[in-house]
C-alpha cells in the first residue's frame, strides 16, 4: 500500500474520530451549556442520569483524535497545538471541571449548587474553547519553516468567535434534543420549547459561519462556488434545508428520537462543509495533510492497531447505549 493511500486512510480515521467525538460529546457538553435553564430537583437529575452511563466513554474519541494526529500527522501536531495552546488548556480544564463536578454532586449534597455552576461552567468553557479553535484553524495559521511563527492571541479574531458562538449553540441544540429523547414530563416539555428555538439559532449560525468562510481566502471561495465544482458542493446547502425542515415538522409533531437525528445529521453537513474547504490541508493554505504525514512504516503499523481498536470502541460504546436505551427516570433508567 503506498504512502498516499494510507495517509487519506489515516486523515479518514481521524476525521471519524473528531465527529464521534463531536455527536457522542457534543450532546453531554450541551446537557451541561443548558444546565442553568433546568429546575433544580427532578429536571436536572433526569438530565444527570439520562448521561451517567455514556459521558465519560464519549470522550476516548477526543483522545483518540488528539493521539492519532499526533501520531499519524506529527507536523500538523506540532503547529496546530502552539497556535491553539490557551484553548487547549482550557478546553481540558473545562473538562475535568466537569468531570469533577459530575461524581461531585451526587455525593456532596450540600454544596450541589456550587457543583452544578461548575458542570456547566465546565461544559461551555469546553465548547467554546472547541469551537474558537476549529475557527483559529479555518482562518489560518502563521507557518515558517514548518513551523508556528505566530503569536499568543493570533487564534482570537471575530470569526473565531463567530465559531465559537455557533459550536455552543449546536451542543445546545444536541443537548435538548437528547433530553427531549430521554426524559419525560416536564423535562421534555422545556427541553423540546428549549429545542425549538436553539434549532432556529443553529441554522442562524451555520448561515453566518457558511457565508463568512469565503470571504477568509480566495481558495475557499473558488471550492465552493466556481464551476464545475458548485454542482456537487450545492448539494450540502440543500441537504441542510431538508434536515431542518424535517427537524422542524418532527418537533412539531412531538416525535421523540427524530429531532435529535436531524441535529445530528445538521452537525454532519456542517463537518462536510468544512472537509470541502480544507480538503487536502490539514493546516489551510500552509500544509497538507500528505506534508505532514508520518513515514509510510509509522502509518502502517498504527493502522494495525487501529484496525483491532476502533471495531472494539464502537462494540463497546453501542453495548453501552443499547442497554442504557430507555427513559431516564429521577432515580435512574427504566
Amino acid at each position: 500500500m503506498g504512502s498516499i493511500d494510507l495517509t487519506i486512510v489515516w486523515a479518514v480515521i481521524i476525521g471519524f474520530a473528531v465527529i464521534a467525538y463531536v455527536v457522542m460529546d457534543g450532546f453531554d457538553l450541551g446537557i451541561g451549556i443548558l444546565f442553568p435553564t433546568l429546575a433544580v430537583g427532578s429536571e436536572r437529575d433526569q438530565a444527570m442520569n439520562s448521561i451517567a452511563p455514556v459521558w465519560d466513554g464519549n470522550e476516548t474519541w477526543l483522545v483518540m483524535g488528539g493521539g492519532g494526529l499526533f501520531a499519524a500527522f506529527p507536523l500538523a501536531y506540532a503547529i496546530i497545538l502552539p497556535a491553539t495552546y490557551p484553548l487547549m488548556i482550557a478546553m481540558l480544564l473545562g473538562l475535568v471541571f466537569r468531570g469533577v463536578a459530575f461524581e461531585f454532586r451526587w455525593r456532596d449534597a450540600r454544596h450541589r449548587p456550587l457543583w452544578d455552576f461548575a458542570f456547566s461552567l465546565g461544559s461551555v468553557v469546553a465548547a467554546l474553547s472547541q469551537g474558537i479553535t476549529l475557527g483559529a484553524v479555518l482562518q489560518g495559521i502563521h507557518v515558517e519553516n514548518d513551523a508556528y511563527a505566530g503569536g499568543w492571541l493570533d487564534w482570537l479574531s471575530p470569526f473565531s468567535l463567530l465559531t465559537g458562538a455557533a459550536v455552543v449553540i449546536g451542543y445546545a441544540l444536541l443537548g435538548a434534543t437528547w433530553l427531549v429523547w430521554k426524559t419525560e414530563g416536564t423535562s421534555q416539555q422545556h427541553a423540546r420549547g428549549a429545542a425549538f428555538w436553539l434549532g432556529a439559532g443553529t441554522l442562524v449560525a451555520l448561515a453566518a459561519v457558511s457565508a463568512a468562510t469565503p470571504f477568509l481566502g480566495y481558495d475557499y471561495w473558488r471550492r465552493w462556488f466556481a464551476m464545475p465544482g458548485v454542482l456537487l458542493t450545492a448539494q450540502v446547502p440543500l441537504l441542510v434545508a431538508i434536515c431542518a425542515a424535517t427537524f422542524f415538522w418532527s418537533l412539531g409533531r412531538n416525535f421523540e428520537r427524530l429531532p435529535f437525528l436531524m441535529a445530528l445529521a445538521l452537525f454532519l453537513l456542517g463537518f462536510l462543509g468544512l472537509g470541502i474547504s480544507m480538503y487536502p490541508y490539514v493546516v489551510p493554505r500552509a500544509v497538507t495533510i500528505w506534508d505532514a504525514a508520518a513515514p509510510p512504516e509509522s502509518q502502517s503499523f498504527m493502522l494495525v492497531g487501529a484496525l483491532v481498536i476502533i471495531p472494539l470502541i464502537l462494540a463497546y460504546t453501542g453495548w453501552a447505549y443499547w442497554v442504557f436505551r430507555g427513559k431516564a427516570g429521577v432515580h435512574g433508567y427504566h
